[in-house]
C-alpha cells in the first residue's frame, strides 16, 4: 500500500482521535477537522471505560497516562435507596485479564490525553473549521472547508458525533431517537468510601449511581424519564438534581452537598440509534456516534467507538484496495458486535420504563460483556 495515500477525519471526539493517530502509525497523510475551537477539551464529567475501551487505548499507546489519569475498580455495587448494599457484582474483564475491568476517568482528562496523542502522531489538525462540500468521484474525494481552503484525499472518515452532517450529507437518513429516560450528571469530590461504582434502584428516580473517576473526584448521575427540556431552565439544573437525589442514602448526602452551581450539571436525553445496511457511501465512512449510539446503561458508547477505529485502520492498512467491498466488510464485521450491545443497552432501560421487576438485568449485562470479551 502507498504511503502517500491520505484520509481526512472528520471529528475530534474519541473515534476520530484515535483513527487519526491508528493511521498515522501505519504511515498514512491524515487531516484531522474539528468544528469547535476548543476541541471539546473542557466538555463532560465523567466517562467508564470498561476493559475492551482500555484495549483499544492500550494500542494507542495511552494507557499509561489513562491508568494513572483515572480510577480503576473490578465490582459494582447494587444498593437499596437508603445506602444498604444489597450485593456486590464482580465485573467481567472485557480487555482480558491483563487489564482492569474497570476505569473511570474525567472526561476532559481522556481528551487531553487522546489529543496530545493526535499532535504527537503529526496529523495535520486544523480547529473550528467544518465541510461544506464533498464530492466523490472513482479515485477520491475533494472537499471544501470553511476556511475557504479545499482538499483532496482517498478517504473520508466521518467521527462527527451523534448529530452528524456528514451522514446527512452522504444520503444516510438514520437519526436519533429518544428511548425515554433522561440522565442527570456532574463532576465532584470523591468520598474516601467510594471505591467502585454503586447502583441505587428506586427511589425517585430508575437509578442513581456514581464512578469514581481519579483519587479525588468522581461523577455522580441520576436517571429518571425524560422530560421536556424547554420546561427545565439551565438555571435550575442543580436545584432538579439534588431534589431527585436528596432521596438517597449512603454516600449520596456527601455528593449531594457539592451540586450547587448549575453550570456544572449536565441534563442528557438517553438516544437510540443504528445505521443499517451499510455505514459509507463511496468513499465517506462513518465511525463512533454517526453510525450509532445507545443509552449509557452497559457504558459502551466509547467502548464501541474506540473499537470501530481500532477496527477500520487495521482492515485499511492491510488492504492495497479501498473499495465498497471493503467498507462492506467493515461494515458486517462491526454490525455483529455494535447491535447486540445496542439492543442490550435500550432494553435494560425498557424495563426500566415499563416496570418489570423479574428481568434479568444481570443475565443480560453478564452475557453482553462476555462476548465482548473476544476482540472486535
Amino acid at each position: 500500500m502507498s504511503n502517500a495515500r491520505t484520509v481526512l477525519v472528520i471529528g475530534g471526539g474519541a473515534a476520530g482521535n484515535a483513527v487519526t493517530v491508528l493511521l498515522r502509525r501505519a504511515g498514512l497523510g491524515v487531516d484531522l477537522i474539528e468544528a469547535k475551537d476548543d476541541w471539546n477539551a473542557t466538555a463532560g464529567s465523567g466517562i467508564t471505560l470498561q476493559g475492551n475501551a482500555l484495549r483499544v487505548l492500550r494500542e494507542l499507546g495511552v494507557w499509561e497516562q489513562v491508568e494513572t489519569s483515572g480510577y480503576g475498580f473490578g465490582s459494582v455495587g447494587i444498593t437499596a435507596p437508603d445506602g444498604t448494599v444489597l450485593h456486590v457484582q464482580d465485573d467481567i474483564r472485557s480487555g482480558g485479564d491483563d487489564l482492569p475491568a474497570t476505569v473511570g476517568m474525567q472526561r476532559p482528562q481522556l481528551q487531553r490525553i487522546l489529543i496530545d496523542a493526535v499532535r504527537a502522531s503529526g496529523a495535520q489538525v486544523r480547529l473550528g473549521v467544518r465541510v461544506t462540500a464533498l464530492d466523490q468521484d472513482g479515485d477520491g474525494v475533494s472537499a471544501r472547508f470553511t476556511d475557504g481552503t479545499e482538499g483532496r484525499y482517498d478517504l473520508v472518515i466521518a467521527a462527527d458525533g451523534l448529530g452528524s452532517t456528514t451522514r446527512a450529507a452522504i444520503g444516510i437518513t438514520a437519526k436519533p431517537e429518544p428511548t425515554g429516560m433522561a440522565i442527570w450528571r456532574i463532576a465532584a469530590p470523591r468520598p474516601a468510601a467510594v471505591e467502585r461504582t454503586d447502583l441505587a434502584y428506586g427511589g425517585p428516580a430508575f437509578i442513581a449511581g456514581y464512578c469514581p473517576t481519579s483519587e479525588t473526584t468522581l461523577y455522580a448521575y441520576v436517571v429518571e424519564a425524560n422530560r421536556d427540556r424547554a420546561s427545565i431552565p439551565p438555571t435550575s439544573y442543580a436545584d432538579e438534581m439534588r431534589r431527585l437525589v436528596s432521596a438517597y442514602g449512603g454516600n449520596w448526602p456527601e455528593i449531594t452537598e457539592h451540586i450547587t452551581d448549575p453550570a456544572q450539571v449536565n441534563y442528557t436525553w438517553f438516544d437510540r440509534m443504528l445505521v443499517e445496511d451499510s455505514w459509507h457511501r463511496g468513499r465517506v465512512v462513518l465511525i463512533g456516534d454517526a453510525a450509532h449510539c445507545c443509552p449509557p446503561t452497559l457504558a459502551q458508547g466509547a467502548a464501541l467507538s474506540l473499537e470501530d477505529a481500532w477496527v477500520l485502520a487495521r482492515m485499511l492498512s492491510a488492504s492495497d484496495t479501498w473499495d465498497d467491498a471493503l467498507l462492506q466488510a467493515y461494515y458486517e464485521r462491526r454490525i455483529a458486535r455494535v447491535r447486540p450491545v445496542v439492543d442490550a443497552s435500550v432494553q435494560i432501560g425498557q424495563w426500566q420504563l415499563d416496570g418489570v421487576r423479574d428481568a434479568d438485568v444481570p443475565g443480560l449485562m453478564g452475557r453482553t460483556m462476555t462476548m465482548l470479551r473476544e476482540l472486535p
